[in-house]
């Protein structure tokens, strides 16, 4: 099953995606009856770092023995097909697809067998970076910094392939399976240092990702059984 969040002329609804057709409570909306939106509203975003090999190749980052995490803030949530204000502090604005867990229920301290109970399903993530800023709040945690969607699917976290697309050129490509932390491992071990919220994002970190995003650049991150998650960069 994948879920929507979507505008319509009734308001925001949210129901059962199936081929661009959102079945909700008060009725079913075709592609051209809505506007879609991020598929939840995040109380925050946590986010993993440094968890694969390539990346820590890339960067010549040690190896984490925990998850290496940040958070960013509610204004990071930018909708899919939406495009993205090219920050007017930077010149170096760069792309990271990730796989990401929305929460269902308030929880806290969650035993890694028990995170299935908890995950609403899982999504994208584009977790944008200022690369030219000092530090990572100011590099990542900015407004539309976070673009997401396109729907929350159920899916096995593990094992999914994911590509990123830059105007149509591959930039990314990998495979979950290859984390060094896996998605349940990374929700248990932040669950005992925040209290989760219904809606909040999870990622759980990116594959390498060479090159820079310029206005008029299109982003394309697909996720196996999720989707695609596309923006403009204006």
């Amino acid at each position: 099953m994948k879920l929507a969040r979507i505008e319509t002329a009734e308001g925001v609804l949210d129901g059962e995606y199936v081929d661009g057709t959102v079945h909700t409570d008060r009725g079913s909306y075709g592609p051209d009856e809505y506007d879609l939106l991020a598929p939840c509203e995040p109380s925050a975003f946590y986010c993993v770092g440094r968890n694969y090999g390539e990346t820590v190749a890339q960067m010549d980052y040690d190896v984490p023995d925990e998850p290496d995490f940040f958070i960013k803030p509610p204004v990071s949530l930018h909708p899919p097909e939406t495009p993205i204000p090219y920050p007017s502090f930077s010149e170096e604005l760069t792309y990271a697809g990730e796989l990401a867990a929305v929460i269902d229920v308030a929880c806290t301290d969650v035993d890694e067998g028990s995170v299935d109970d908890v995950v609403r399903g899982y999504t994208i993530l584009n977790d944008l970076d200022c690369l030219d800023q000092q530090g990572r709040t100011a590099r990542k945690a900015f407004d539309s910094s976070g673009p997401l969607g396109p729907v929350i699917a159920d899916v096995e976290p593990v094992g999914l392939d994911m590509t990123t697309h830059v105007n149509g050129e591959r930039r990314q490509e990998d495979n979950t399976e290859n984390m060094f932390i896996g998605p349940r491992t990374v929700i248990s071990y932040l669950s005992e240092r925040f209290t989760f919220r219904p809606g909040d994002v999870i990622s759980f970190g990116s594959p390498a990702n060479p090159g820079l995003l310029e206005p008029g650049d299109e982003i394309e991150i697909w996720y196996e059984g999720i989707g695609t998650l596309r923006n403009v960069v204006e």
